[in-house]
């Protein structure tokens, strides 16, 4: 019966990380995190991708406040914030990000105020859904973790 439970956890979380991919979410950067990932550092992932919502929270806040300024003309400052949210993105495959960070720097290049208050309200989207579904994915893990660990007792 407990066989039964870790296979099914093991096939939600295929299952989750397929259509993650699917819908473009994340590319293979995500695979090759997890294949840093082993008995020794089994939360190496999670921990990783907590980092990277810790700093992206940093980063949103600061493009949020950058751009309620109404006075606001620093483009270039804003422009590093993306670059920085670009690689931070690209580091754990978070590609659906990335691509919306790479709009949203094109749109500040052209000093384009309306495109960037459009690229930030996606890019909060798109940032928001993959921490839910990453949050889901690492959930159903220490699940799996936790039904593995369960060992019956031995009767003698």
């Amino acid at each position: 019966m407990l066989g039964l439970g870790l296979e099914r956890l093991r096939a939600d979380m295929n299952r989750l990380l397929a259509l993650l991919f699917h819908q473009g979410v994340l590319d293979e950067q995500y695979l090759q995190l997890q294949q840093l990932q082993d008995e020794s550092s089994p939360n190496f992932v999670s921990e990783v991708v907590n980092i990277y919502f810790q700093e992206s929270e940093k980063l949103l806040r600061n493009l949020r406040f950058l751009l309620m300024d109404r006075e606001f003309s620093d483009y270039k400052k804003m422009g590093v914030h993306l670059n920085q949210f670009i690689g931070s993105s690209s580091s754990i495959g978070a590609k659906r990000v990335r691509n919306v960070c790479v709009a949203f720097r094109v749109a500040s290049e052209q000093n384009n105020r309306l495109g960037c208050l459009r690229a930030l309200e996606l890019l909060e989207h798109e940032y928001c859904y993959l921490k839910n579904k990453l949050h889901e994915l690492f959930q159903i893990e220490q699940q799996r973790l936790l039904a593995a660990a369960v060992r019956y007792p031995v009767q003698h």
